[in-house]
Parts: C-alpha cells; structure tokens; sequence
C-alpha cells in the first residue's frame, strides 16, 4: 500500500514505461493529474497528440467521450479511463435516436456536431467542430444547406452570430459554464478593472458579450502567454487556473466564478491512474459499426482544417 504522493508517483512512472503508457490530461482535471501528464491540453489536441505517439497504452484523465475520440484515432492502442462514471452532461443530453429524428424532419441538412459528444451521436453528423474552429467550420458549410448544430446551443448561438448562419440547435448546454453569469463578469470588472476578460463559447449569450475575448481552453492558454496585459478574468472550468499561472508565473488570473466547478473533471486522483495502469482498467472500445461512421465527422473536420490552413 503507497502512503504518500511521491510513492504513488514513483509507481505510475515505473509502470508507464513498462506499459508503454502515454498520459493525457484535460486542462480542466486537479493541478496534480496535469502534472503527471505527458500531455495537457484540449480533448480533441490530446488524442492527436497520443496518435502520433509509439504508445500501446493511452491513459485518458478527462471524460469518457474524450477517451472514445482516444479510440477513434487510434483503434491500435489500448485506451484507459481511470475512473470509468467520469462523464460529460452535456454530451449525454444528445442521443443519437432523438437525432436521426431530428434529421428525418429536415432531410438533407447536415449535422455539424460539437467534438464534446459521445461516439454514437458522431455517427449520426457529418462534420466535428472544436471550440476552437467552430466558427470557420460553420463557415465552410455549403450556403444552401440547412445545418444542425448538436449537443451546445450556447456555442451554437455564439457560431450563428459570428457567421450569419442560421443553425437548427439542439437544447443542450454545459452545466458548468452556464454558470457564469453576466452578473458575476460585471462584479470581477469592477474589481479588477484592468483585467481581460477571457471566456470560454459554451457560455450564455449574455456573459458573452461582457467578454473581451471569447476562446477556447487553448485559445485562452494562448492568448494569455502572447498577451500584454498582466491580470485576465477566467471565465471556464476553474481546472484551466492550474496551468495558467504555471505557465505565466507574473500574471494574475482571477476565476469569474468559484462555482465553475466539473464535478466529472475532478474524480480523477493519482491513486486511479495508478489503479488504472496495474489493472489496465477501464478499457474504452467504441464498437467497430459506430466507430467507422464516428471516425468520418472527425476526418473530415481535419481536412477541412488543413485545405483552409493551405
């Protein structure tokens, strides 16, 4: 039985090497799971990180459909889930049967889809979108086209407005960033009257426009190293402070809200990655009839991605 952190540390390092383990991180997990990483970061980043790798193991510390995108990109290799319940709310609030229903009353539209989704509603879209390239994704859709945008309505929103777009949304939203508040972003201003305010698109429409910035966890990782300015209100997942100010040591961050708490994103302790390693727990295998319709939507977002980055 390992009594202190080092120990536990020692344990996962021997048997990281041992497996041939790659560990990855969501910026949103506790300090001490990002550190231990050997990549923190986006969840879609992550997985692409880890396909590149020699790796046979992939130790996921995020959610389960991000250890599924995990699996799509690389079926190859063995994808752990430490603690198997962590799960995404606004993913599960989209289904893949109340989709095709969706789909079957607007025939011919197509089905963009948030990559914050579980493998089996990927199957049903044609096209992923990240927090990140949402807005050149919706772009690239052909003008003539209804599209449904699945699970965010937030970020939905956030991508008709910067588009012109119009987007059948589906009711769905990310508990924790809805409760970010315009209240709340007006309150931090008038305390930190210098501060940025840097804001994730899954908020509400309303705290968006208090915004000075509205990014990704990686645009917001970003803009916070590149920029001048020296204090930045954080308007996410509160897990994203860890590595911001390890990352930018002189700089102050102030969460716009103590409550923008995932309860998911922090069930993961080194103890369970540790359990996960010695007992190759839990395996995600998404089945091969979805994942080959799943794994499209993605391809197609990253060659999209590439013909617009030529």
């Amino acid at each position: 039985m390992f009594q202190t952190d080092q120990e536990i540390i020692a344990r996962i390092n021997k048997l990281r090497a041992e497996r041939n383990a790659v560990i990855l991180a969501h910026n949103y997990e506790l300090g001490e799971v990002q550190d231990i990483a050997d990549f923190a970061g986006d969840s879609l980043e992550l997985s692409q990180k880890a396909a590149k790798t020699k790796a046979d193991v992939i130790v996921f510390c995020g959610v389960k459909f991000m250890a599924e995108t995990a699996n799509l990109l690389s079926p190859d290799k063995t994808v752990l889930l430490p603690v198997a319940e962590a799960g995404c709310d606004m993913a599960d609030m989209a289904d893949a049967e109340g989709l095709r229903q969706l789909k079957a009353q607007h025939p011919g539209a197509i089905v963009a889809c948030y990559v914050n989704s579980t493998a089996e509603v990927k199957a049903e879209s044609d096209i992923c979108v990240t927090s990140s390239n949402a807005i050149a994704m919706i772009k690239s859709l052909p003008e003539d086209k209804e599209i449904i945008f699945v699970p965010d309505m937030n970020l939905g929103r956030y991508c008709m407005e910067q588009t012109g777009r119009k987007m059948i949304l589906w009711e769905g939203f990310c508990p924790v960033h809805v409760r970010i508040t315009a209240a709340q972003i007006r309150r931090r201003r008038t305390e930190y009257p210098n501060a940025q305010v840097l804001m994730h698109p899954e908020s509400p429409k309303e705290s968006i426009a208090l915004a000075d910035y509205a990014l990704s966890t990686g645009g917001i990782l970003k803009h916070a190293r590149e920029s001048n300015c020296q204090e930045f209100i954080i308007a996410t997942e509160i897990g994203i402070m860890h590595r911001l100010q390890q990352e930018n040591p002189d700089k102050k961050f102030i969460a716009a809200s103590e409550q923008a708490v995932c309860p998911a994103m922090k069930v993961i302790r080194l103890k369970d990655i540790l359990a996960s390693l010695e007992n190759m727990k839990t395996k995600v295998v998404v089945p091969e009839k979805i994942a080959a319709k799943a794994r499209q939507p993605i391809i197609r977002m990253l060659e999209e991605t590439a013909r617009l980055q030529k």
